[in-house]
């Protein structure tokens, strides 16, 4: 009941976080925004696993949803509401198999690359000695690192930079 309010709300958080990031104004309502949107998801959690028949079934098929809402540095992983959406439209548009999982793969690897590249950037941008820091740079390294190629010409130099590091190459190496 709540996949489509959630998906919208996580389509204002990328909007929120990408402007907050890519803009850098308005970063308090930007900021605001990600806060409210992120109690929503809170709640949203607390309600599910309360109504979960198995609460530690639910509890331990949705780890990933508890880490992205409990440690603010995963606050991107939030996003992954949006591929529940590509889930929705799998099972109800009239595609074949083939076509679907095309759908579905060439999303997914641009929605990975672009709130890589966002994220990348946010904890990249001021840090000393970095080689990330404009957004066509951080598209590039998330590109090279999602597609397991890794010229090695730009990496993180921050502990979270390169937590997303490993966060983009796990999943790049999934998709493919």
């Amino acid at each position: 009941m709540t996949e489509w309010p959630l998906t919208v709300l996580a389509l204002v958080f990328l909007l929120a976080y990408s402007w907050e990031v890519l803009a850098r104004t308005h970063v308090s309502l930007c900021e605001t925004t990600i806060n409210v949107i992120w109690i929503v998801f809170i709640v949203d959690y607390v309600v599910s696993i309360s109504l979960a028949h198995d609460r530690k079934t639910w509890f331990k098929n949705n780890l990933l949803l508890l880490i992205s809402i409990m440690l603010p540095i995963f606050r991107p992983l939030r996003l992954l509401r949006l591929v529940a959406v590509l889930n929705v439209l799998n099972r109800t548009s009239g595609m074949a198999v083939r076509g679907r999982i095309t759908l579905y793969v060439c999303s997914s690897v641009i929605l990975l690359i672009y709130v890589g590249s966002l994220a990348e950037l946010d904890v990249e941008r001021n840090a000393p000695g970095t080689t990330i820091t404009d957004f066509g740079k951080a598209i590039w390294w998330a590109f090279v690192t999602t597609t397991t190629v890794g010229y090695g010409d730009m990496s993180p130099v921050t502990w979270q930079g390169k937590c997303i590091a490993v966060g983009l190459m796990i999943a790049g190496i999934a998709l493919i």
